[in-house]
């Protein structure tokens, strides 16, 4: 992949992001200190620290480390509480600059107003790409806090890091069938419009799932629905609590499931399911160590 090519293209398409429509004037960006930005959900997380900025504090610091796994945060970072409702007196007594949030997820921005300004991000949107959405957003995010350079710098990773897995994956590759468990009788199924599908997308892989799908992208089923996915290779996702894949194993349905007859199941490590960029890497990573094994 040509990256300076890349990166020619990310500097044109932000070029065609007026400031004026984001914050008046670039120079706004200097009333806000990076080191004091707050984060309520987890893919805003990820953008900051793809900005080289480490949040003040962040929502759910413990479920963080379980479910998105990578990239690793420091003690310092404060936990301010749940992500749908976070601790507003503690945010307060934090003294926030900014606050990073999602639409669709979490207090109102109205509720978070009075004690800091705040921005905002989607997950998604009518297009079904998170991923392409997340690259617009992330420059929109640069420009927005002066550091639209690390922001082309780090999608250009992203990209070759995408191209590059593209090359190790095998030659002709099973469609894929991704899930993680909810309890030993459902699964989270991720299909059209997750961040996982906009990467299969990228990859020249497809997505064996083609059921309905909310706004993020996922599903919840009943593990009896795998069964009819013939000649798929299945990632399931873990997250610190293996049990109801200990449970379900021992069952007979388990057992004349096609992707656990051929043996085509891949146990991974946490990927967040609607996370950003570093979560793209990370499963562009897994990926092929799990094809390729």
């Amino acid at each position: 992949m040509d990256v300076s090519l890349s990166r020619r293209r990310l500097l044109a398409f932000s070029a065609l992001l007026p400031l004026a429509t984001i914050f008046p004037g670039r120079a706004q960006a200097q009333r806000f200190d990076p080191s004091r930005i707050i984060a309520l959900e987890w893919r805003p997380v990820e953008m900051l620290l793809a900005l080289g900025i480490m949040p003040l504090a962040i929502a759910d610091k413990r479920n963080y480390h379980r479910w998105v796994g990578e990239p690793k945060l420091p003690d310092t970072v404060v936990d301010v509480g749940l992500r749908n409702e976070p601790n507003r007196e503690l945010m307060q007594r934090l003294n926030p600059s900014l606050f990073l949030i999602s639409k669709g997820f979490g207090p109102a921005e109205s509720d978070l107003k009075p004690i800091a300004p705040c921005w905002s991000t989607a997950f998604n949107d009518a297009s079904g790409r998170p991923l392409a959405l997340l690259e617009k957003d992330l420059i929109r995010l640069g420009q927005f806090l002066g550091r639209e350079q690390q922001a082309v710098d780090h999608l250009a990773q992203l990209h070759q890091g995408i191209a590059s897995t593209r090359e190790k994956l095998p030659s002709d590759p099973r469609p894929l069938v991704m899930f993680s468990f909810l309890d030993s009788r459902r699964v989270m199924i991720f299909g059209r419009s997750s961040l996982f599908n906009d990467l299969l997308e990228r990859l020249g892989m497809r997505n064996a799932w083609d059921g309905k799908t909310n706004a993020w992208g996922s599903a919840v089923v009943g593990i009896e629905t795998l069964v009819r996915l013939e000649n798929v290779t299945a990632l399931c996702f873990m997250h610190g609590d293996d049990d109801p894949v200990k449970t379900v194993a021992k069952s007979a349905l388990w057992q004349v499931m096609p992707f656990v007859r051929d043996g085509q199941l891949h146990l991974l490590p946490a990927v967040w399911f609607y996370g950003g960029s570093f979560s793209a890497l990370r499963f562009c990573q897994l990926l092929p160590e799990a094809l390729c094994a």
